[in-house]
């Protein structure tokens, strides 16, 4: 495994719920990655509760979560080690009831 593989590895490992971004939580710098921190929200995620990893300043990162992922787009989310999908597929699966069984906030 790669340095950069091992990072993002050690990453998402390390977070119960980590969204690789373009931007941060309070910030975030294309749509995809605005309506992903959107749904966490709906979700009832505190976004501040949420670790985020704006690929915009790390290249390598950038690259390289594509090929962990085996997923060509950004974001991404990992909650508890588990990679969920990109901004879609959070749809979809909110549309669903599914997120918020994944990300314990139903209730």
């Amino acid at each position: 495994m790669s340095d950069t593989q091992q990072r993002i590895d050690t990453l998402v490992k390390s977070s119960d719920i980590l969204l690789f971004m373009k931007g941060n939580a309070s910030f975030p710098m294309c749509g995809f990655s605005g309506r992903a921190i959107q749904i966490l929200k709906a979700c009832g995620v505190d976004p501040k509760s949420v670790v985020t990893v704006n690929v915009l300043e790390d290249d390598e990162i950038r690259q390289g979560i594509k090929e962990y992922s085996n997923w060509p787009t950004i974001p991404q989310l990992y909650v508890k080690g588990e990679f969920i999908g990109g901004s879609d597929i959070m749809m979809e699966m909110y549309e669903s009831g599914e997120l918020k069984q994944v990300l314990g906030t139903e209730g």
